[in-house]
């Protein structure tokens, strides 16, 4: 892109792990390049994260900043580099630790879900929002964090998520099918929350 791109184009990723240095440089702009990463539901959830690199030329970022609020969005402005950003630095150890409760057979998916649902006044929970993710995009992400250091707990996990779930083609909304069938899965259901959690 940076061939063809005129030299005053900022380029920007969307990746929502990635840091922008890992990959700054191959950019041939550095100074130009910043991940700005949009949530899921953008119609309802508009927020936009911008995270620069140690190289980021502020007023590029500046600009960014500036663009993300001329098309509506309530920008989250990151002072230093974060795997995950402020969203999905959050999000990731909620969803690591319902996968490790569904992997060490704790619970079921729905009671999870459900818990999670009914305690914290959440419309989905995490297998919920595992589906919408997309299972590949959380198998890779869990690939890699389970290859770090003090991260052992999340092999099973790993492992799990590829015979259980890509290997029986259940990617989530995508493939129709993930923790829940979709278009209609169960979780959207009324009598969903207002049958009785199992203790376990």
């Amino acid at each position: 892109m940076a061939k063809v791109a005129p030299t005053k184009t900022i380029f920007a990723t969307n990746t929502s792990t990635l840091l922008p240095s890992q990959f700054a440089a191959i950019t041939q702009r550095p100074e130009k390049f910043l991940a700005l990463h949009f949530a899921n539901h953008i119609w309802a959830n508009n927020t936009a994260e911008i995270m620069g690199h140690p190289t980021t030329d502020p007023v590029v970022y500046d600009t960014v900043v500036d663009f993300a609020h001329a098309i509506g969005m309530i920008t989250i402005e990151l002072h230093k580099e974060q795997s995950g950003y402020v969203l999905n630095s959050l999000l990731i150890p909620w969803v690591d630790a319902a996968l490790i409760l569904w992997v060490k057979g704790i619970a079921d998916v729905e009671t999870i879900d459900k818990t999670w649902m009914l305690a914290g006044g959440s419309p989905i929970g995490p297998f919920g929002i595992l589906d919408e993710v997309g299972l590949r995009t959380a198998y890779n992400i869990m690939l890699a964090a389970s290859q770090q250091p003090g991260r052992e707990d999340l092999v099973a996990v790993v492992e799990k998520l590829k015979t259980d779930m890509l290997d029986q083609n259940k990617l989530g909304q995508e493939s129709g099918q993930g923790f829940y069938h979709y278009p209609n899965p169960a979780f959207r259901q009324p009598e969903f929350l207002t049958n009785s959690v199992p203790s376990v």
